[in-house]
Order: C-alpha cells, then structure tokens, then sequence
C-alpha cells in the first residue's frame, strides 16, 4: 500500500489502512465520507496509487468549486460553439482520466438536473460532450467524496437515490482527529519536519506541554487544521523547539477548559438523576440496610454530603414520618385505613 501522506497507528486509522487495501485492487466506485479536513483527497489518491491503474492519471474535480452552470462541461467537456466563449474543443474530467481514476470531490454538492448524466457516464461509461452528438467511450474508475449525509439528501430528494447506490459501491468512513488523539503526535512530528525544511528552520523538538495541548484540542477542522496550526507554530518559533503563538495557546486552553466543564456537568447531571432514582425506589429512605445510602454502596454521611452538593432536598420517607407519629396517630390512622 502507498502511503503517500498517511500518518497513524491508532486502531481507527489501521482499520482504514486495511479497508483501503482491500478495495484499492478492485474497479468498483468508492464513497469516501467524512468531516472537512479528515484527508478524504488523500486518501483517494492512496486507493489510486495502490490500484492496478497507478500509472494512468489521477484527476481530481471538487464539485462545490465549479458553478452550475460550468460544471457539466467540466465533467464532459464542450465543443466549440457549444456556449459563448467555447473557441475551442475542450476535454472535460472523464476524458482526461480515461484509464485513470476520476475523483469527486463534495459530490453532494452536485446540481441535481446534471445527476443523470453523471449516473449514465458510471453504468454505461459514455458521454457526450456539450454541443456534440458523439459519444466518447471512458474506462474511469470513479471515486466519490463528501462531508455530508448523502442518505439524508436522499430522502430530502436533494440528491438522486439511483446516483446514490451507483457511488456507494464500497464506501468508506474516515473518523475524525478526535476520535484519533494516539496519531496527534505522530502527525505533529511529520508536518513539523515538512514545514521546518519548507521555511529552512531548524526545529529540534517538540516540548511535553506543547504535545499536552496538541492532545487535548478538539480539532474542529481536523488533519488540515493541525496542519495549518503546525505551519504557524514552526514559523514563530523563536528557537530549535517547538513553541505555541500565545494567542492560540489561550484560545486552546480555553477550549479545553470548557469541554471539562460540560464533560463535568453532565457528569453530575448524571449522578444526580441516579441518585433521585435511587431514593424514589426507597421511599427516600437514606440510611439503614433497605435505604438508598445502602444501595449506592455509600456511607449515609457521603450520600448526604453528595445529595447537598448536587442540590437534592433531603426528604422524610413515609415509614420515618410513621415511626414519628404517636401511638394515638397510629392508631387513628390504621383505624382509617
């Protein structure tokens, strides 16, 4: 397998190595989903360089970048007079990867009037180019990516189911750096050396509270974003380590902080709703062996302590406000009874 610029050793991330090894040798459409920034263009290239078509071209189209209007004669080209300002003949996408592979980028983003031609040029491999009658016959392997639901879009009919099974042949799920914090350090480490010989700086190491933070950022825009962060990060360092602008250091540390403060919140929120289920199974009855304090495995003064914290309102149970009573309101009230 080609590597190209993969980076990793988490179990998600070999996971995907062996998936990608699996399809790379087979012609069948792919559809690589993830978020913005997981390397889905990478990944494709990868599955190419791997693939029996190595040596034919990679083409890549991003369908959010093209405007309707332009977008089908990118994919299949144009004659000349085809449209005001067509001068010339013009290959479009699936002509310049014939024998290749042809990636699609945001393919969710493709206008729904030119989804048919799209779908015709998968099952048949043939087109016509805009203003021409002849059909072009391609041998394209196509590889299809995008960040959203395509699923949903189907059944909002934003994007055409038959399209839709044609691409998900064999689909993939690339998972975000989140879910990828044991190759952080790894992927650090490589654009660190890439950007360091880039702008012909030395950069010796990466200190342990530099890591820490990398570590226990959120990443949002995911592989680009660590990227694009470890490229401003090598360029203001002032010495042979690594060191963090300060201004993204405390919005970071901020970040970080937050999240502790919701993952601890709901948390508490959590205990606190045991806890009140615990006490209503037990007529809020705390101590003593059938009491709540007994079945939380807690000493009755931690539970106390914790129902306190958590705002809980200490109650009486009925059998403690029975063994209260006297024995002439016991006995009026077992008379009513």
């Amino acid at each position: 397998m080609v590597t190209l610029d993969l980076i990793g050793s988490s179990p998600k991330f070999r996971a995907l190595m062996t998936e990608m090894e699996r399809v790379a040798p087979v012609d069948s459409a792919v559809l690589i989903q993830g978020e913005t920034g997981t390397g889905k263009e990478v990944i494709a290239r990868a599955i190419h360089e791997a693939s029996p078509r190595r040596n034919q071209r990679f083409v890549a189209l991003n369908c959010a970048a093209i405007p309707s209007a332009l977008l089908e004669s990118e994919l299949f080209g144009h004659d000349r007079g085809a449209f005001t300002g067509a001068c010339t003949q013009t290959k479009g996408r699936f002509q310049m990867a014939d024998g290749g592979t042809l990636f699609l980028d945001e393919i969710g983003d493709m206008p729904l009037e030119l989804q048919p031609k799209l779908l015709r040029a998968l099952q048949e491999r043939e087109f016509e180019r805009l203003g021409s009658a002849q059909t072009i016959r391609v041998d394209v392997r196509v590889v299809a990516a995008t960040n959203q639901d395509l699923e949903q879009l189907v059944a909002k009919k934003l994007f055409r189911a038959d399209l839709f099974y044609r691409l998900n042949v064999i689909p993939l799920s690339l998972p975000p750096l989140r879910e990828r914090v044991q190759d952080i350090p790894l992927l650090t480490e490589f654009f660190v050396a890439k950007f360091a010989a880039r702008l012909n700086k030395r950069i010796d190491s990466i200190p342990d509270e530099v890591m820490g933070v990398l570590k226990a950022h959120d990443w949002p825009g995911n592989i680009r974003e660590l990227q694009n962060f470890v490229e401003r990060a090598v360029l203001f360092s002032p010495g042979p380590a690594l060191r963090l602008p300060l201004d993204l250091t405390q919005t970071m540390t901020q970040t970080v902080t937050q999240r502790s403060e919701s993952a601890a919140r709901t948390l508490a929120d959590a205990d606190r709703e045991h806890i009140l289920e615990t006490l209503k199974q037990t007529d809020w009855l705390i101590g003593g062996q059938d009491g709540a304090a007994n079945r939380l495995g807690l000493p009755r003064t931690t539970l106390i302590y914790k129902m306190r914290k958590l705002g809980i309102e200490i109650r009486r149970s009925s059998r403690s406000r029975a063994l209260r009573q006297s024995p002439d309101e016991r006995c009026r009230a077992a008379v009513n009874c």
